[in-house]
């Protein structure tokens, strides 16, 4: 499964402490995000996490054409709903709603989403990805 890997600046810590509390499920999938942010998750959890462009915007662009493509399983986004970045989410979050691209914006539905993938529940992703890359 391909995983993107998001927070915003205030959510930062929280998505490494929840990285390193599901580093065993995690490090089993293909793990993506801005490269800040992928840079921070290797040196806290030690995982391997594609990182995209260094500015956050054109990273959220790019993350968001590959979500367009079917290019994504799931979206870990842990926003902060009080910051003024988590605006810029919107897109990315928009189009995981358009190809059913299940998304967690906060930590217990983060847990759920994983715990979800760890038992197969999410396997049909792969089915869906396979037949967008063979269209």
């Amino acid at each position: 499964m391909k995983i993107v890997l998001m927070a915003d600046n205030r959510k930062t810590e929280l998505l490494a402490n929840f990285c390193i509390a599901y580093r065993t499920l995690l490090m089993k999938h293909q793990l993506i995000s801005v490269y800040n942010t992928a840079k921070l998750l290797k040196a806290a959890a030690d995982i391997e996490v594609s990182g995209f462009a260094v500015d956050y915007l054109s990273g959220l662009e790019q993350l968001a054409a590959r979500a367009q493509f079917n290019e994504v399983d799931c979206v870990i986004y842990l926003r902060d709903s009080d910051g003024e970045s988590s605006r810029h989410s919107y897109d990315l979050l928009d189009v995981c709603d358009r190809n059913n691209i299940p998304y967690a914006t906060n930590l217990a539905t983060a847990e759920t989403i994983v715990l979800a993938i760890d038992r197969g529940d999410l396997d049909w992703r792969m089915w869906i990805r396979e037949e967008a890359a063979n269209s």
